[in-house]
C-alpha cells in the first residue's frame, strides 16, 4: 500500500518527505502494558506493509526499548525509503527495578533511571546512546523532549529548561544541522505555548505537537500556527485522539490528556460524535484528517497497541471526509471559524 505524502523543504537544501500517517513508538516501549517482542514486530509489519515510512521515538519510550526494537525492525529496510525522528533532553543512567522511573505507566522496561539535561553535552550524549540503541547511521529529526509544565511540574521550571536549551543545547543541535548529521530539529512537547516561546527565540524547523492541535483544541490557531506558517516550519500531530477519547468515544473511562476525561470533555466529545454520525464518518477518521487540514502539518502519529488499532489508523488516514461535516461543527460552535478545512 501506498500512503499520501507531504514534502517539507524549510531549508532549501532538498528536505524530508513524510507520510501523511506516521508512527508514534511510545506503545513499542510498554506504555500502559507489557507487549512482547513479536507483537511489536507484527505491528510495525503491519505499518509498514501500510505504507508507512515516518517514525518517531525517543530514549524515554520503554527507557531505550522502542528504539531498540526499532533497530531489528528497521535493520534490513533501506534507510532512504523512511524519516526517523527521536528525542534529546534526557539521558538514561542505570537503577535497579525498585529505584527505575516509570512504575505504574512503563511495564517490563530495563530498569533504569531518567535525567533531564538539555545542555550542549546532554544532547550530544542523548544522540550517541539513541545511535546505538537504534543502530542506524543517520537521524533524521532531533526533537527537545518535554518542556512543558506536564513534565517539569511549573511555568518556572519549563523557563528555566528553556533557557538551558537555548544556552547549550540549541547550539549541539544547530552545529549538526548545519554538518548534515541531523537534518531538521525542533521540539516534541504538550503545550503549544512553549513551542512558540521556542520559535521566537530561535531558528527551529518542526515542532512536534501532542494533543494541542486537534478536533478538541485548536488554540494554537491564535498566534503559533500562524508564526509557524510565515517561517515555514512544519508540524508534526502527536496525540491527534487526545490520549483516546477521540477514537473511543466518550465512553465511561475514557481518556483524555492522560488522564480520565472531566464531564465537560465527555460532553463536548459526544457532541462532535453526533455531527459525525449524521454524516456517516467514524469520529476517529475525522479526528485524524482534521490537523492534516492545516498547511503546516507534515504528518500525524497515532501511537497504535495492537495490530487493530494500526489498521484503524490505517483507514482513518484514507478516509475522505465531506466538508459539510466540518462546516457542521464550526455552526454548532463545535470547532474555531478560523480553522482551515
Amino acid at each position: 500500500m501506498t500512503q499520501a505524502t507531504r514534502h517539507w523543504d524549510r531549508l532549501d537544501n532538498g528536505g524530508l518527505t513524510f507520510t501523511e500517517i506516521g508512527f508514534g513508538t511510545a506503545p513499542l516501549g510498554n506504555l500502559y502494558r507489557a507487549i512482547s517482542d513479536d507483537e511489536a514486530d507484527a505491528i510495525l509489519q503491519a505499518a509498514w506493509d501500510g505504507g508507512v515510512r515516518y517514525y518517531d521515538t525517543a530514549p524515554l519510550y520503554g527507557f531505550g526499548l522502542s528504539e531498540t526494537r526499532l533497530n531489528r525492525f528497521l535493520r534490513d529496510k533501506p534507510r532512504d525509503e523512511y524519516v526517523l525522528s527521536s528525542k534529546v533532553g534526557r539521558y538514561l543512567v542505570p537503577a535497579t527495578e525498585e529505584t527505575r522511573d516509570g512504575h505504574g505507566k512503563w511495564f517490563d522496561v530495563p530498569a533504569r533511571r531518567e535525567v533531564y539535561d538539555y545542555s550542549y553535552d546532554g544532547v550530544m550524549r542523548s544522540l550517541e546512546a539513541s545511535f546505538e540503541r537504534l543502530g542506524v547511521d543517520r537521524i533524521d529529526i532531533l526533537f527537545a523532549h518535554d518542556i512543558d509544565v506536564p513534565n517539569q511540574g511549573s511555568r518556572a521550571n519549563v523557563n528555566a529548561k528553556v533557557d538551558q536549551l537555548m544556552a547549550g543545547g540549541y547550539h549541539a543541535l544547530e552545529r549538526m544541522r548545519s554538518e548534515g548529521v541531523i537534518e531538521a530539529f525542533g521540539a516534541g512537547v504538550n503545550e503549544w505555548e512553549v513551542c512558540q516561546q521556542l520559535a521566537e527565540r530561535g531558528d527551529y524547523d518542526l515542532f512536534l505537537l501532542a494533543g494541542r492541535y486537534t478536533l478538541l483544541e485548536q488554540e494554537a490557531l491564535e498566534t503559533f500556527l500562524p508564526l509557524c506558517e510565515a517561517r515555514g516550519i512544519g508540524i508534526v500531530t502527536g496525540g491527534p485522539y487526545n490520549s483516546g477519547i477521540l477514537a473511543t468515544g466518550p465512553k465511561p473511562g475514557a481518556y483524555y490528556n492522560y488522564e480520565l476525561a472531566p464531564e465537560e470533555i465527555l460532553d463536548r466529545v459526544a457532541a462532535i460524535q453526533r455531527v459525525c454520525e449524521a454524516h456517516k464518518v467514524r469520529m476517529v477518521d475525522a479526528a485524524f484528517r482534521f490537523p492534516l487540514l492545516h498547511p503546516c502539518t507534515v504528518s500525524v502519529i497515532p501511537g497504535g497497541q495492537g495490530r487493530e488499532e494500526m489498521a484503524s489508523n490505517l483507514q482513518a488516514a484514507a478516509a475522505d471526509i465531506p466538508s459539510a461535516l466540518w462546516d457542521d461543527l464550526k455552526s454548532e460552535g463545535l470547532m474555531r471559524q478560523d480553522a482551515p478545512t
